[in-house]
């Protein structure tokens, strides 16, 4: 409850310590927004405790008032912020350092501080003030580092979108061409089955003809004969010899006049789809995007990558961010594998395999096996340690080969299956395919190649 001095300086409209008094013909004194706020819902400037109408719109500002009220509340301030010790109600003048917490002189002479250390309050204030600004520091990194992961959430979150439908058109051009294919297929078989059906069904309306004409000319032959039978016997003899027709044998129905539905139908999916390996590649290796090196540009089938501009793409954990490089998809970690990679007239290339988990920084080379071209010499990779190979061949094509059950690694012209070179070793890791491309020059394409069916 307000003491009487504080009650004396309250505004009787808002029952707080005056805010900017002004004082009123009738010599009451308000808030001054509480008066306006007051005459705002009144027909006349009235006053709020005698009713009386005020004679000015604008009343004067009580000054007097207004010092007085800015005093009360600075001494009230004032007296506020001296805490007084709960126990001795005198005012906390030291710090014990030993139960961390402010004292006054009582408590500092009292049993339950022996021997304690203690700290003017103004001293341990700066002494955690300072503590405490190293704390807010840190906060303030670690809110910054948060900031900054959230634009790469954002970045990652929109690339995401930009990816399922990049990928979503792709895969209905794809689809789009199979259908097509399909539809093609169809169409030719369903008119195979047509052709076949007219030249039949023509191959057996001409049976028909002509066997209808000899049904007729043996109905006439019929008639005649029975003509015949009935005539006189002398007539008969001498007629006899003349009208004697041998007998025909009856058409028979030739082998093949039906329809070959074993030809149309037999394996039919299988032929279809064998036939279609010849309008679609496999590769054995593609390429994955997300580890892709920014400055790299994967193709729409991801079997082949070029040197290009920095893209904006996300700095996820698989992405590779020092070397201009890409793994294929599918890790490798038993079995045997090989595959084919186009190098052709490119002149800074690696080609090889990578242990997985390796993709950031230089410590990649540490996991790196592989054969690569640089100022046009030839260089070959292991475990991080590369050495010059004396080679008298300039290589378009490199065959990768990976035996995990025997330890070998090894790699070979694909044109004319010349060995280049074997590594000996026995992999722990997954490794995967890997490329580096670093033709800044030309920026030609390094391809993994298709291999039939």
């Amino acid at each position: 409850m307000a003491s009487r001095s504080e009650e004396d300086l309250c505004c009787p409209v808002c029952q707080e310590v005056f805010r900017d008094p002004v004082l009123l013909s009738c010599s009451h004194s308000f808030c001054k927004d509480c008066v306006k706020t007051w005459w705002r819902d009144r027909p006349t400037p009235d006053c709020p405790v005698c009713k009386r109408r005020s004679s000015k719109d604008e009343p004067p500002c009580n000054l007097v008032l207004k010092n007085m009220c800015e005093t009360f509340l600075q001494e009230r301030g004032q007296r506020s912020s001296e805490v007084l010790c709960s126990q001795h109600s005198e005012k906390l003048r030291l710090f014990c350092l030993d139960h961390q917490q402010p004292v006054c002189l009582v408590c500092r002479d009292s049993k339950n501080h022996i021997g304690h250390k203690f700290r003017p309050i103004d001293e341990a204030a700066q002494e955690h003030k300072e503590q405490l600004q190293e704390t807010l520091e840190t906060f303030k990194k670690n809110l910054k580092s948060l900031e900054e992961v959230q634009v790469k959430f954002d970045q990652t979150a929109e690339h995401i979108k930009v990816q399922a439908r990049r990928t979503e058109t792709r895969m209905k051009e794809q689809f789009k061409k199979l259908h097509q294919f399909l539809q093609e297929e169809e169409e030719t078989r369903m008119a195979a089955l047509r052709e076949e059906e007219q030249q039949k069904s023509l191959m057996m309306k001409e049976k028909m003809e002509a066997l209808h004409r000899e049904i007729e000319a043996l109905s006439d032959t019929v008639r005649a004969t029975e003509d015949e039978l009935r005539a006189e016997d002398i007539v008969f003899l001498l007629n006899y010899r003349e009208q004697q027709r041998p007998l025909l044998e009856p058409p028979q129905l030739h082998s093949g006049a039906l329809i070959d539905e074993a030809k149309h139908l037999g394996n039919l999916a299988f032929n279809i789809w064998n036939k279609m390996k010849d309008v679609v590649s496999y590769s054995p290796v593609v390429l994955d995007p997300n580890t892709a090196h920014p400055k790299l540009i994967v193709s729409e089938d991801l079997t082949s990558v070029r040197r290009e501009d920095r893209q904006k793409v996300p700095d996820n954990p698989e992405r590779f961010d020092y070397y201009n490089s890409v793994l294929g998809s599918e890790g490798l970690n038993s079995g045997t594998h090989s595959w084919d990679v186009h190098v052709g007239d490119n002149k800074e290339w690696t080609v090889g395999v990578l242990e997985s988990g390796l993709r950031k920084g230089e410590d990649m080379l540490s996991g790196l096996w592989g054969i690569e071209l640089s100022e046009n010499k030839y260089y070959e990779w292991s475990s991080g340690k590369g050495s010059v190979l004396q080679l008298n061949m300039k290589i378009q094509k490199i065959r990768v080969s990976l035996d995990w059950v025997r330890r070998r690694l090894s790699y070979s012209d694909a044109d004319t299956n010349t060995l280049i070179h074997t590594h000996s070793h026995t992999f722990t890791h997954t490794m995967f395919p890997f490329i580096n491309n670093a033709d800044v020059i030309d920026r030609l394409p390094v391809k993994m190649l298709p291999v039939k069916v």
